[in-house]
């Protein structure tokens, strides 16, 4: 069975400061996002990585045309320290972005 789905790319990202005051919540993301693939399994994470200049943790994610990432957001939501998320638009080449940060 051939899937004709529009993914896209998008990165998920957790502030420094968030981080600072939550070191564990990296680790929550990976398995929220493990277990999301599990039930979703046209979501993938492509890497994830520690970007050095601003000091967030981006995961790059694939996710197909019908998925809403804010569903996603606010199900992480429910699982992590009080938190505020904001959209930053993107025009390809250049994935949009979702950054979770301290409220």
């Amino acid at each position: 069975m051939e899937s004709h789905e529009h993914i896209t790319t998008t990165e998920l990202r957790l502030s420094y400061r968030y981080i600072k005051e939550h070191p564990w919540v990296v680790t929550a993301v990976n398995g929220f996002l493990s277990a999301y693939f599990m039930e979703q399994p046209s979501f993938r994470v492509q890497r994830h990585f520690d970007e050095l200049e601003s000091g967030m943790h981006v995961w790059v994610c694939e996710i197909p045309s019908t998925m809403k990432m804010t569903t996603l957001l606010r199900r992480l939501q429910a699982d992590i320290p009080p938190c505020q998320y904001s959209h930053v638009p993107a025009a390809p080449p250049i994935p949009s972005h979702y950054v979770i940060d301290s409220r």
